[in-house]
C-alpha cells in the first residue's frame, strides 16, 4: 500500500507556501521558455473564429531542458526531485486554485473585449475565447507543455523516491518510468500535429481544459507510480515481455493512426505502409490503420494506459481507475465523432462505414 493517504494527513502551512513557490515559478520558466526558445514555426488550421495562427513548436526542446537541469539538480544535490513527492497534496491544492483562478482571468478578459457564449455558466466550464495569448504565446497550447513536463517530473521523483528508500529501482518501476517516458517524450516530439487537433482547433479554452491541463493530467495520470514506490516484488521475465509488447502494440496503434492522419491531410499523395494512400473520394482515408478501424488511436491510447496500470500488477483496483475512465471516455468520444463526421460527410460517411464497420476493435466492435 502506498503512502498516498499520508501525503493528504500531512499538508502543512509552510509546505504550502513552498508549493506554491514552485508551482508558479514552474509556470513561469516554461512560459518563458516557450517565448524565447527557438523552435520550428507551423501554421495551423483555422479555429473557431475563422483564424489561422502560427504557432512556436519547440515544446520538444523545452522538456528536455526542464527534465535535465531536474535530474542534474537532484544528481548534485543543488535539488530535489523527491520534493515534488512530498510536497503532492499541497502541489494538488496550488494547482487546483491556479486552474480556477485561470479561469476567471480569461473569463472576464473575454467579458471585457466582448467575446459572446450562451450562458454565464457555460461561458466559464467550455471557455469564452478560442485561442488567448499571453506574452506572444497560444495559452491553449502552451497548456500541454506543464501538464504533460508535470507528469513526467512527478514520475521521475518516484524513481527519485525509491532509489533513495531502497537503493533500486524495482523491475516494474523501471518498465514503469519507460513507457510514461516515451509517451510524454513523443507527445513533444509529435507537436506539429497537435495544432490540428479537435482541442486546439474546436474547443475553446475555459475551466474544462484548464483543469484537466493543470489538475488532471500530472496528479492523477501519475496513480500507478504510488501504487510501484514501495513495491520490492519482482515481476516474471514472461509478465514484462507481455507488458512491454502491449505498450508497443498499443503506442504504434496510437501514434501509428494519429500520424497517418496527419501527413494525408498534408499531403494526399502520400504513401502509407508503402502503398499509395488510398482514399474515398479524395476526402477519407482508408489505408493503413483507417482502413482497418475507425477509431483505432483511441483503441491504442487505451492499450497503453492499461500497460502503465499492469505494471503495478493486482494489489489494487486503484490505478486502473485511469484506463477504465479512458476507455469509457474514448468511447463516448468515438461515437461522437461518427455522429460529427456522419453530419459532415453525409453519404460518403455511410460508405466508409461499410468499407471499416468497424470502430475500436476489428472483428468485434
Amino acid at each position: 500500500m502506498p503512502d498516498l493517504p499520508s501525503a493528504w494527513t500531512s499538508v502543512s502551512g509552510a509546505h504550502l507556501l513552498e508549493a506554491t513557490a514552485i508551482f508558479l515559478g514552474f509556470v513561469a520558466v516554461l512560459l518563458l521558455g516557450s517565448r524565447w526558445l527557438p523552435g520550428r514555426e507551423e501554421t495551423g488550421g483555422p479555429d473557431l473564429d475563422g483564424v489561422t495562427r502560427t504557432y512556436r513548436l519547440n515544446g520538444l526542446p523545452l522538456f528536455l531542458v526542464v527534465l535535465l537541469l531536474a535530474v542534474l539538480g537532484d544528481v548534485f544535490g543543488v535539488m530535489s526531485l523527491s520534493v515534488l513527492h512530498t510536497h503532492f497534496a499541497e502541489l494538488f491544492i496550488v494547482a487546483n486554485i491556479f486552474a480556477f483562478g485561470l479561469t476567471a482571468v480569461l473569463y472576464y478578459q473575454a467579458a471585457r473585449r466582448g467575446s459572446e457564449t450562451p450562458g454565464s455558466w457555460r461561458g466559464l466550464f467550455f471557455g469564452r475565447q478560442s485561442n488567448p495569448s499571453w506574452l506572444g504565446v497560444d495559452v491553449k497550447l502552451f497548456s500541454y507543455r506543464p501538464s504533460l513536463i508535470a507528469l513526467a517530473l512527478f514520475n521521475v521523483s518516484f524513481a527519485a523516491v525509491q532509489i533513495d528508500t531502497h537503493g533500486q529501482l524495482t523491475l516494474r518501476m523501471a518498465l514503469y518510468q519507460t513507457f510514461t517516458l516515451i509517451y510524454v517524450l513523443n507527445y513533444f516530439q509529435f507537436e506539429y500535429g497537435m495544432i490540428y487537433t479537435w482541442d486546439i482547433v474546436s474547443e475553446r479554452f475555459g475551466w474544462m481544459l484548464a483543469w484537466g491541463d493543470y489538475v488532471l493530467v500530472p496528479f492523477f495520470y501519475c496513480l500507478a507510480g504510488w501504487w510501484l514506490l514501495d513495491g520490492e516484488d519482482s515481476i516474471p521475465v514472461y509478465a514484462a515481455a507481455a507488458l512491454c509488447a502491449l505498450f508497443v502494440v498499443g503506442f504504434c496503434m496510437f501514434r501509428g493512426a494519429n500520424e497517418q492522419k496527419h501527413r494525408f491531410k498534408q499531403n494526399p499523395e502520400v504513401s502509407i505502409w508503402r502503398q499509395p494512400a488510398e482514399t474515398l473520394d479524395g476526402r477519407l482515408l482508408v489505408s493503413g490503420f483507417w482502413g482497418v478501424g475507425r477509431h483505432l488511436n483511441y483503441t491504442g491510447e487505451v492499450c497503453v494506459y492499461f500497460a502503465f496500470a499492469l505494471t503495478t500488477g493486482f494489489t489494487s483496483w486503484v490505478p486502473f481507475i485511469l484506463p477504465v475512465w479512458l476507455t469509457a471516455l474514448l468511447w463516448h468520444r468515438s461515437r461522437r465523432d461518427d455522429r460529427r463526421c456522419r453530419t459532415k460527410y453525409g453519404e460518403l460517411w455511410e460508405r466508409y462505414t461499410e468499407r471499416v464497420p468497424y470502430a475500436l476493435i476489428p472483428g468485434i466492435y
